[in-house]
Order: C-alpha cells, then sequence, then structure tokens
C-alpha cells in the first residue's frame, strides 16, 4: 500500500508564503514525476507543477515565478514553496506521484487527500 500525505496548508494572507509537503510511503521501489495539483471550489483540478527524477520541472502560466517545486528523493517527499499568494491561488492543493512499488510491473498514479491553501485578509 503507497500513501501520499500531504502537509503545510493554511491560512495566509495576500503577499505572503506557504510551503507545501507531501511524503511518500510505503513499498515504493522507484519515483517518476511527481507533481502538485490544485482545484478551487465549482472548478476543474489543474496542473500547478510537477517535478521528473532528473529534476526538470513544469509550472502552471499562473504560478511560473512566484512557485517553486523541488524534491527529495531519500526522503520520497516533494515540496512546493509559494511565494507573493493571491486570492485567486485559494483551493486545495493535491499532490501525485507517477511510481512503481516493488510488487508491480508497471507505473502507477497515487494521489494524496489534498491540504486547503486559503489566502485571504
Amino acid at each position: 500500500q503507497v500513501q501520499l500525505v500531504e502537509s503545510g496548508g493554511g491560512l495566509v494572507q495576500p503577499g505572503g508564503s506557504l510551503r507545501l509537503s507531501c511524503a511518500a510511503s510505503g513499498s515504493i521501489y522507484t519515483i517518476y514525476t511527481m507533481g502538485w495539483y490544485r482545484q478551487a471550489p465549482g472548478e476543474q483540478r489543474e496542473l500547478v507543477a510537477s517535478i521528473t527524477s532528473l529534476g526538470n520541472t513544469n509550472y502552471a502560466d499562473s504560478v511560473k515565478g512566484r512557485f517553486t517545486i523541488s524534491r527529495d528523493d531519500a526522503k520520497n517527499t516533494v515540496y512546493l514553496q509559494m511565494n507573493s499568494l493571491k486570492p485567486e491561488d485559494t483551493a486545495t492543493y493535491y499532490c501525485n506521484a507517477d511510481l512503481m512499488r516493488y510488487t508491480d510491473f508497471g507505473v502507477m498514479t497515487y494521489w494524496g487527500k489534498g491540504t486547503l491553501v486559503t489566502v485571504s485578509s
């Protein structure tokens, strides 16, 4: 069984910063791409940022220059540093990981349960 657990969400004022973490645990053989998605009420889930096992990153245009994704493979953890937060960044943030378990013969995608980020004065 694999679990992804997010942490670091909360209430922050516009212009503030938050750092999200997502730790993967279980019988993991290797993790490929890890990513952060978000979903605001009434909206579809959208990609915020992703990072490959080689460290290549991809960002949504709306967060470029403000958010930074990183990973620590020794800890099976992905981070999202969010700076200059705006009210429109308010959403539930989900992490995901494309990984292979010791018992698998292919790559599967796993999701966390999400952490709420609220940007408001």
